[in-house]
C-alpha cells in the first residue's frame, strides 16, 4: 500500500509539471493557433537567472521567484519582438518562427554561457522527507502538488472573475469574433505569453529541484512531452491540456514502476504506443470537442 501511494505522489508530481507546461502551450494556441516550441527555452532562462542569483549570494527562494520573473519577461518579449510582426502570417511562418527562437536561444545559451551543465545547489530541506499520515512523502514531490494545485487553482479564478480572463476564454473560443466585439487583441496575446511565462518558469523550478543542474537544452525533453500532452488532452482545451499532462505523467510513472527490468528501456515507445491508442479511441482528445465533416 505504501509504495502504490508513493508511486500515486511521484504520478501526481510528474502530471503536475507536464500539466503546467502544457496548459502554457494551450493558452498561447488557443488565442494565436500557434504551438510555441520556443517555451522549453523559457523554462531554460529560469534555470540560468537561478544559477547567477545564488551564484551573487541570493537564497534559493528569491532566486527562484526572479527565474520566474524573468521567464514572464522574456515570454512577453518573444511575442512582442518574433511573433507579432509574422500574427498574420499562415501557420507554417509562425511555427518556423518558434523554432528561429527556440534555436537562436539556445545557441547563445551554448555559446554565452556554457554548453555543459551548470549545478544549481538546492536546499538540503528539499532532499528529505515530510510525514503525511504515517506515510512518507519526498518533499520536492510535496511542493510539486502543492505549488502545481495552488497556480492552477489561481489560474482558473483568474480566467473566470477576472474582465482580462474573461477575455482571453472568449478568444480561446472564438479570437475573430472576439476582436470585432472590442477586446483589445495584443493586451489579450501578451497576457497570454506572460502567464505561459508564469508557468513554464514555475515548472522549471520544479524541474531544477528535482535535477539540480541546467543545461541549453533542459527544457527540451519536457516540452515535448507537453506538447504530446496537450494533443492528448485535446488542441485547443486549457483543460484538456491540464488533464493531458496528467494522464501523461500517471502513464509514465506506471510503466516506470511496474514493468519488467528487460522492458524497462523501452518505456517511453510503450507510453506513446498508449497514447496513441487513446488518440485512436478519441482523435479529437480527451476533453476536445468532435469536429463534424461535411
Amino acid at each position: 500500500m505504501d509504495i502504490l501511494f508513493q508511486q500515486l505522489v511521484n504520478a501526481l508530481a510528474l502530471g503536475g509539471t507536464y500539466a503546467l507546461l502544457a496548459l502554457g502551450l494551450a493558452m498561447v494556441f488557443s488565442v494565436l493557433g500557434l504551438i510555441n516550441f520556443a517555451h522549453g527555452e523559457l523554462m531554460t532562462v529560469t534555470g540560468y537567472t537561478m544559477f547567477f542569483a545564488i551564484g551573487s549570494g541570493v537564497p534559493f527562494i528569491l532566486a527562484a521567484c526572479l527565474g520566474v520573473a524573468m521567464a514572464m519577461v522574456v515570454a512577453v518579449l518573444m511575442e512582442r519582438i518574433a511573433f507579432r510582426p509574422v500574427r498574420n502570417a499562415n501557420t507554417a511562418t509562425m511555427l518556423l518562427t518558434s523554432f528561429a527562437v527556440s534555436t537562436i536561444l539556445h545557441i547563445l545559451f551554448q555559446n554565452l554561457i556554457s554548453a555543459r551543465p551548470k549545478a544549481i545547489p538546492v536546499p538540503s530541506d528539499l532532499a528529505g522527507a515530510i510525514n503525511f499520515f504515517g506515510l512518507d512523502i519526498g518533499a520536492i514531490q510535496a511542493l510539486s502538488i502543492v505549488c502545481t494545485a495552488l497556480l492552477l487553482f489561481a489560474l482558473n479564478l483568474f480566467l473566470r472573475r477576472s474582465i482580462l480572463g474573461i477575455a482571453m476564454r472568449a478568444a480561446a473560443f472564438d479570437f475573430p469574433v472576439t476582436r470585432l466585439m472590442g477586446i483589445n487583441a495584443n493586451a489579450v496575446i501578451a497576457t497570454a505569453f506572460a502567464i505561459s511565462g508564469l508557468l513554464a518558469g514555475v515548472a522549471g523550478v520544479l524541474w531544477i529541484a528535482q535535477r539540480g543542474s541546467v543545461d541549453p537544452l533542459m527544457g527540451f525533453l519536457p516540452v515535448l512531452k507537453a506538447f504530446i500532452a496537450v494533443v492528448l488532452g485535446g488542441l485547443g482545451s486549457l483543460s484538456g491540456a491540464v488533464v493531458g499532462g496528467f494522464v501523461l505523467g500517471f502513464i509514465e510513472v506506471a510503466l516506470r514502476a511496474y514493468l519488467p527490468p528487460e522492458v524497462l528501456p523501452f518505456r517511453e515507445a510503450i507510453a506513446l504506443s498508449l497514447v496513441i491508442g487513446l488518440l485512436l479511441l478519441r482523435p479529437e482528445g480527451l476533453l476536445g470537442q468532435k469536429l463534424s465533416v461535411r
